[in-house]
């Protein structure tokens, strides 16, 4: 198991706010914290640590008036710490290109592919024709219906007819470099894991996996440790000190290691 770090950046500001309640009208959000340190303060941290593969992530549209203030945190992030962090949020084959070129070493992508309830295939071979499969990675944000997890899309509204399984990962892992699994029905409450959605990643575990939802306490850790196989990787959020919560960023670390 490996740490995955986060810069999630609204209203141009680092935030952590609960799944699913995230609206473009208004550009509202519920919000866990705010914090006064720029995107690019905690890409220096991750740095200092040598944290790579974490994760920034855009949370207003560009069609935001914030957009471009939170494309500039997410630009000065990549700048303090080139090809250590991957960048999501608004991903396009005429974009992608810019945050690479400014030191991503992967662009996610979500809603470009996952849109209007539906899967957008003919949309993702562009994307993997533009930067490449090596450099990609899908975001499969996901939330349980009848004892199921579902693709959700439309900030994590509408769920698609899309099944998270074996198959499904298979499927897409030809387009993809890794995963990031959102269990979008604990993202942001700290109130513990999706147990039955990491044992299913676990069990699969053929390419990276980066967990986040849930994850308050150490005992958490121990248990998508267990779950997952030590196959998948974690990002906290809300939970860490460095965003107001009560899991020390360095007794994290020392936990991984």
């Amino acid at each position: 198991m490996k740490f995955r770090p986060c810069i999630d950046i609204h209203n141009g500001s680092v935030k952590q706010i609960v799944g699913g309640s995230l609206a473009d009208e208004g550009d509202l959000a519920q919000e866990n914290f705010v914090s006064a340190q720029d995107a690019a303060f905690f890409a220096k941290l991750y740095r200092e640590y040598e944290l790579a593969g974490g994760h920034i992530i855009l949370l207003n549209p560009p069609s935001s008036s914030y957009y471009e203030e939170t494309r500039r945190q997410a630009l000065s992030a990549l700048s303090a710490y080139p090809g250590g962090l991957q960048v999501g949020g608004g991903i396009t084959p005429e974009n992608a290109a810019v945050f690479l070129k400014a030191g991503a070493s992967h662009v996610i992508v979500t809603s470009y592919v996952f849109s209007e309830g539906l899967v957008q295939y003919d949309r993702l071979r562009t994307l993997v024709k533009e930067v490449g499969k090596e450099r990609l990675v899908l975001d499969l944000s996901v939330r349980s219906r009848d004892g199921r997890y579902y693709i959700v899309t439309d900030r994590w509204q509408k769920y698609t007819s899309v099944e998270l399984d074996g198959q499904t990962l298979d499927e897409f892992s030809d387009y993809c470099d890794e995963f990031l699994i959102h269990a979008v029905d604990v993202e942001g409450k700290s109130s513990g894991i999706e147990e039955p959605l990491a044992e299913l990643l676990g069990e699969w575990g053929k390419i990276p996996i980066t967990y986040a939802g849930g994850v308050h306490s150490f005992e958490d850790l121990d248990r998508l440790k267990q779950l997952g196989r030590d196959r998948l990787d974690v990002t906290i959020g809300s939970a860490l000190d460095l965003f107001g919560g009560k899991m020390a960023f360095r007794d994290v670390l020392a936990y991984i290691k």
